[in-house]
């Protein structure tokens, strides 16, 4: 074992551009961090450091602090389950669907209804707190469904606590969740979002949120972790991505912050494997609803913690920054895109950093993590642990 601890921070959708195949889902000129970078300037003194800005264009930093490079997609899909699995070491072929156009087809809506007895209203692509306000108060009266999906591969299910109790709601979700395993309404995630208030003060209740996400088709490096009794600690929508498995201690966030506040406290424990974190914010808060500033200002919050968390860093650690898939706040629709992903790996016992050749796959990742811990090689990727001197 060469690193007692292995951080993986994966910064939802912050693609670094087109994929090779970024022509089969429409999204040819898609460039997440360059084109947010082109609009706002960013001001990333730390992340520069070591060599985030280098990854859109693989441009050589002599003085850079971290290996860098970029992973190609291999997966099918440009969602998050998609992006973990094979950063995991799992190939997955079936793409999981979007519905943001026209909403769910009027079949599965019927299905919906049948088996919960209730009406559906929604049926449409929006945020929560819009849709919660413009639809709570007919769910209030009617007793209905509010369904709806985020613009990601998900389908969400609010209903107000006062008429459909959480379990109640939970219930629903699970026949839903079965509804939606065939592949022409496959999507990564069924959604439950119990809300309280009145109208015009509804509220979600954040802690009722309930996932039920695909499992992974196959063991991932997680799995074997496990089973050799090493800690797998996940923050954020990790053990929502991987619907538990191969997670044995969960801890929840609401935001970016919340999760880097918890990501640093781990930090600070003794252990022995590997912490994951998800910053979802990105994705969900400002790639899916367009927004270039905000996303540019969440990048610059990142920076801020950056030397905090290197700081942290034991000489036996070792911090993987990368993505899932993008999400181009400049680019049409409200979709992710498919682009390519920063790899960043900072070590404080690194003595020859520098820009790697591209990774093929996002599997490199669990590859890496799978030999430093003497485990079976995953199904796909190939280890970079020798490349890191």
């Amino acid at each position: 074992m060469r690193f007692k601890r292995i951080f993986v921070m994966v910064l939802d959708s912050l693609g670094v551009g087109e994929a090779q195949d970024a022509g089969n889902y429409g999204d040819t000129g898609a460039n997440t961090l360059g084109h947010i970078n082109e609009k706002c300037h960013l001001f990333i003194p730390n992340l520069a450091k070591i060599g985030f800005l280098n990854t859109v264009h693989m441009d050589d930093n002599k003085e850079v602090e971290a290996y860098y490079t970029i992973a190609r997609p291999n997966n099918a899909g440009k969602d998050s389950l998609s992006g973990h699995y094979e950063m995991m070491g799992i190939t997955s072929n079936i793409p999981f669907k979007t519905f943001n156009d026209h909403g769910f087809p009027i079949e599965l809506i019927d299905q919906i209804e049948k088996v919960t007895g209730r009406r559906v209203i929604g049926n449409k692509r929006s945020n929560n707190n819009d849709i919660i306000a413009e639809l709570g108060e007919r769910q209030l009266n009617y007793g209905s469904l509010i369904v709806y999906t985020s613009a990601d591969s998900d389908l969400q299910i609010a209903a107000h606590e006062d008429i459909i109790s959480a379990e109640q709601l939970y219930s629903y979700c699970e026949k839903v969740r079965e509804l939606t395993k065939r592949e022409d309404f496959l999507v990564a995630r069924v959604i439950a979002r119990p809300f309280t208030g009145s109208p015009g003060k509804f509220k979600l209740n954040h802690a009722g949120r309930k996932d039920y996400p695909m499992k992974p088709p196959k063991k991932t490096v997680l799995d074997e972790l496990v089973e050799e009794s090493y800690n797998v600690i996940g923050i954020g929508k990790i053990n929502d991505i991987f619907d538990g498995q191969g997670i044995n201690k969960v801890l929840k966030s609401n935001s970016n912050k919340e999760a880097i506040n918890k990501f640093m406290n781990i930090m600070d424990k003794k252990f022995t494997g590997v912490c994951l974190v998800n910053l979802g914010d990105f994705d969900s808060l400002y790639g899916h609803q367009r927004d270039v500033e905000g996303y540019a200002k969440a990048i610059e919050e990142l920076d801020v913690e950056i030397p905090l968390i290197l700081n942290k860093l034991e000489i036996n650690d070792l911090l993987i920054i990368t993505a899932d898939h993008g999400n181009d706040p400049t680019f049409k629709g409200f979709d992710h895109t498919r682009e390519n992903v920063p790899l960043i790996l900072y070590s404080r016992n690194f003595k020859d950093p520098k820009r790697l050749p591209t990774q093929p796959t996002l599997a490199c990742i669990g590859a890496t993590i799978a030999e430093n811990f003497e485990l079976e090689p995953p199904e796909i990727g190939t280890s970079i642990l020798d490349e890191l001197e």
